[in-house]
């Protein structure tokens, strides 16, 4: 298990602009050789955007796209035409495919916080494709089959415990508060990569919010 602390991330964005972003992997100017992806998860950004602030249309393509709103409301536009708010509770996917552009942007009142992972296709190229699930519950994992991954969302009471997905290669996020996995507390912002991942198990310290990838191995 391999665990990488939150103050350990690559400081990036615009904070003038209102955007800070923390890079769990190596990331744009940030290139880091040994840290370029585990499995099919090649980015893990957490990006907090104020009032107003946002991303211009920019491209993607060949990347599997998932969104997690932790808070605030995420307006989303790109050139397929669809047009939503994400929001807390919520899972967006975008598929880029063979190329796509998109906007994201805090068009609320109050600061927004998501969570943003991209995913390496298992066969580049297609169509782009979006889709939204709207109040995913904990007990349904969120397939991600153009990547050969799935994403578990668990949201934790102080002491609940919760099974770690076997696996080849387990990412674990955690969202919000802090959990023991293994023996290692782990806070929010902080992440644990696990390989061979075999009957383990996280217990919330206090109230807790995790995002678990179960991935195949690279």
């Amino acid at each position: 298990m391999d665990v990488r602390r939150a103050d350990e991330r690559y400081r990036g964005g615009d904070p003038a602009a209102g955007i800070s972003s923390f890079h769990s992997f190596s990331f744009g100017p940030h290139y880091d050789p040994d840290n370029l992806r585990f499995g099919a998860l090649l980015a893990c950004n957490e990006e907090r955007l104020a009032p107003g602030a946002g991303f211009d249309e920019h491209p993607h393509s060949h990347t599997e796209i998932v969104t997690w709103v932790v808070e605030g409301e995420l307006t989303h536009r790109d050139s397929a035409g669809h047009e939503t708010l994400v929001r807390p509770g919520d899972v967006q996917r975008l598929s880029s495919a063979g190329g796509v552009r998109h906007v994201e942007r805090n068009d609320g009142a109050e600061p927004l916080t998501f969570v943003q992972m991209w995913l390496a296709p298992v066969e580049p190229g297609g169509d782009p494709a979006y889709e939204i699930v709207h109040g995913i519950a904990d007990s349904t994992p969120y397939a991600v089959p153009e990547a050969g991954a799935m994403l578990h969302v668990r949201r934790l009471g102080e002491g609940e415990p919760t099974a770690v997905p076997d696996g080849a290669c387990v990412y674990v996020h955690v969202v919000r508060g802090a959990v023991r996995l293994d023996g290692v507390e782990l806070g929010a912002g902080d992440s644990a990569r696990i390989a061979a991942a075999k009957d383990l198990e996280a217990v919330a310290v206090t109230r807790a919010e995790l995002l678990l990838w179960e991935l195949t191995a690279p």
